[in-house]
């Protein structure tokens, strides 16, 4: 990694200095973030987090002086041409040809493996996680909070793969519980084998809305219960119905996540665990943890008292089991199957109380793995309606993000040129879509905005896909670069130099969206390269200069362009070449 040679040679120097280990050092070395005012050094060293690390205090003054103190005894060598202290910080500015031909080197040797292979990882071990997302409920509307759940967990499980841990994606379908008697009944009534086929979850929805408003019926609900109770007892007709629902929504569903970019090693679902969670029932019984209440509901107490302040109900009155009893099952069940290291359940943030009894079951339960259970909550999406009204699928937003990308592809003169303008306006408006959504915090609830969303300058996913394709119409234009006769010295300008700076910094920000599973640190490293290229591609031409000068740009930008399609397909974007 082109950081990581140079943050080694650093340490080495400081290492000699300050008589501490290199590897103690590392980590404290990052690349310094390009600024407007251009002329930053490349890498700095925190006097503080050194000081944290071997424990002692110091007050901010002191940092000051002690970086001073420390610029003073350091050396400029091959590698680094200058050194100079800031404020609590010891700065050094790498050699620029050797900055150049390192960081060029570099991506263009690791390709799509660029960033991942820094010793930033080097002490993480490789693990398996087990990733559960998007999880909608059968014939209910896909709403747009399964919509985050699968954009977030699909950047989780790409992120964890692209730094080599293993990753099973768990999709965990609502295909089970009381509303599928409600659905059994609805179908008798009012069900169209015909519509079922051609569109289930549509056809399943309308059923569902009919026979809930007759649901206050006391017939009804005796039918309802009647045809669940025949599911819980493997009944050959209702089970069959039943198969039928999920087998045409799954197949449904797996065209709508093809259109997504997204895919699912397992379609599991509540259904799986019936007979499993009364397994767990009894496990909680024999451990002397279920408690019977007065009207007879299966409670297990979660209080540090044990004076039952907090408790989760388990079991219903009649014995069977509820959502969080399927989940304890489901949670064993992956650890017996697939020993994995870590599980990640991405549900919005609604759900975290939920996670907090099944993580605390799972402990009192003895499975100390329950610690490697982590929630990736999100918060809520408001205002986002379609041109014909409130969202009820998927797909609705789909349609409608490729058509409003098409209308404003359409009215911009380059579009003519576009093979595939209704797949690119796809791949670009759901880029749009995605870069709204992970520019901030993954927990906090945002205001949806398509003006906002499909914007072509500013921080927007459709600049990232303009960047993109005009980066590679640039190499189609002048013929690939070739690295192998460049000269570095042709890439001494500021704005050549920020880019590389920037490229400079690409493990750090994939450390740390590793290590929180933010994907906003990855956007804002994006929209920033993004931008610096824009500037680059206008003050350094490569039409019309030197051949030699236009070899070195073309090195650049395609290191650029390499970087940016690394970063967006992490996030779950495809890039597009033409635009």
């Amino acid at each position: 990694m082109a950081a990581g040679s140079f943050r080694r040679t650093i340490a080495s120097q400081l290492s000699k200095v300050l008589d501490l280990p290199p590897e103690n050092l590392i980590k404290s070395i990052s690349a310094v973030p390009v600024s407007k005012k251009r002329h930053v050094a490349d890498f700095q060293l925190s006097i503080a987090s050194i000081i944290e690390n071997s424990s002692g205090d110091c007050l901010p003054q002191d940092l000051h002086l002690q970086a001073q103190q420390l610029a003073e005894r350091l050396k400029c060598d091959s590698v680094v041409s200058a050194i100079s202290a800031g404020p609590g910080t010891v700065n050094f500015t790498i050699n620029r040809e050797l900055l150049a031909k390192t960081v060029l080197q570099q991506v263009w040797k690791d390709g799509s493996e660029y960033g991942a292979k820094s010793e930033l990882f080097s002490t993480v071990p490789r693990q398996k996680a087990v990733v559960e997302f998007s999880s909608p409920n059968i014939a209910k509307k896909f709403h747009i909070g399964h919509l985050r759940s699968t954009i977030v967990g699909n950047f989780i499980a790409n992120l964890k793969v692209a730094l080599g841990h293993e990753v099973v994606r768990i999709n965990y379908l609502g295909d089970w519980g009381m509303q599928f008697g409600l659905l059994g009944v609805g179908f008798q009534s009012f069900g169209n084998k015909e519509k079922l086929k051609s569109s289930p979850l549509q056809h399943l929805f309308e059923v569902y809305v009919q026979i809930n408003k007759a649901a206050e019926d006391e017939n009804t609900k005796k039918l309802a219960k009647d045809f669940f109770r025949k599911l819980e007892e493997h009944d050959e007709q209702a089970l069959s119905i039943w198969q039928q629902f999920r087998d045409l929504s799954i197949e449904e569903y797996i065209r709508i996540y093809k259109r997504l970019g997204v895919h699912f090693d397992e379609y599991s679902g509540e259904s799986f665990y019936q007979e499993k969670a009364q397994e767990v029932l009894k496990m909680l019984e024999d451990k002397g943890l279920l408690q019977k209440t007065i009207k007879g509901t299966g409670i297990v107490d979660l209080s540090e008292k044990k004076d039952l302040s907090t408790v989760s109900t388990v079991m219903r009155s009649d014995g069977t089991s509820l959502y969080i009893t399927r989940d304890l099952a489901a949670a064993i069940d992956r650890m017996n199957k697939h020993s994995w290291d870590t599980m990640i359940y991405v549900t919005d943030k609604s759900q975290s109380n939920h996670f907090q009894h099944l993580f605390q079951i799972l402990k009192l339960m003895g499975y100390d793995w329950a610690e490697r259970c982590q929630h990736v909550s999100f918060g809520l999406v408001q205002g986002m309606k379609t041109r014909r009204g409130e969202v009820i699928f998927l797909e609705d937003v789909l349609n409608e993000v490729r058509s409003r990308m098409l209308q404003n592809m359409t009215s911009t003169k380059t579009t003519k040129e576009t093979q595939d303008p209704v797949e690119t306006a796809e791949k670009v408006g759901l880029a749009a879509l995605i870069i709204q959504d992970f520019r901030g915090l993954l927990s906090s609830d945002y205001q949806f905005s398509w003006e906002r969303a499909l914007q072509s300058r500013g921080d927007t996913g459709v600049f990232l896909q303009y960047t993109h394709a005009r980066l590679h119409s640039l190499e189609q234009m002048h013929g690939n670069a070739e690295l192998t006769d460049v000269n570095v010295s042709c890439l001494q300008e500021p704005d050549a130099i920020s880019v590389l700076q920037h490229l400079l910094r690409y493990d750090e920000v994939l450390y740390r969206s590793s290590q929180d599973l933010q994907p906003k640190h990855i956007v804002s490293y994006l929209l920033t390269l993004s931008h610096l290229a824009a500037v680059a591609h206008k003050t350094l031409p490569v039409k019309g200069s030197a051949p030699t000068v236009a070899q070195a740009r073309l090195c650049l930008f395609h290191a650029a362009r390499s970087v940016l399609a690394n970063g967006m397909k992490l996030l779950g974007i495809t890039p597009v070449t033409q635009m």
